[in-house]
């Protein structure tokens, strides 16, 4: 039997990650939900994440940072970003890291959906 997809979402924003929530789950994937990027890397979640959609900007650890860490830490997950301040250099390193995209807020819901589709036939490939 397949395993359904789990995606993580990192934000900083309650009600982002509220709506992110409930729109995977309607898709019909696992979501989980993390405060910061630091809540996420200690969850027991990481290594049985399909897809982690992050905001870029964040206290302490930023979004591309979290995506850095990971690629360290031999974890690639395919990663799509949100951002409510768009700037071209972050969206630059994140894209050279390997995200999957770089949306900004307030985002296209069928436009993010087709990211999400992009990033488990990914996972799936790899």
């Amino acid at each position: 039997m397949e395993q359904t997809p789990v995606i993580s979402i990192v934000d900083d924003d309650e009600g982002i990650r509220a709506a992110l929530r409930s729109l995977i789950g309607s898709l019909g994937f696992v979501a989980h939900t993390f405060g910061s990027a630091e809540e996420f890397l200690r969850s027991p979640h990481v290594s049985a994440t399909s897809c982690l959609i992050s905001d870029v900007r964040m206290p302490n650890m930023n979004g591309v940072e979290l995506l850095d860490y990971l690629l360290d830490q031999g974890q690639q997950i395919p990663t799509i970003f949100m951002t409510a301040f768009p700037d071209e250099n972050m969206r630059t390193r994140a894209m050279n890291a390997g995200a999957v995209a770089y949306l900004t807020k307030p985002y296209d819901v069928e436009v993010l959906v087709q990211h999400i589709n992009s990033a488990l036939r990914r996972q799936i490939e790899n």
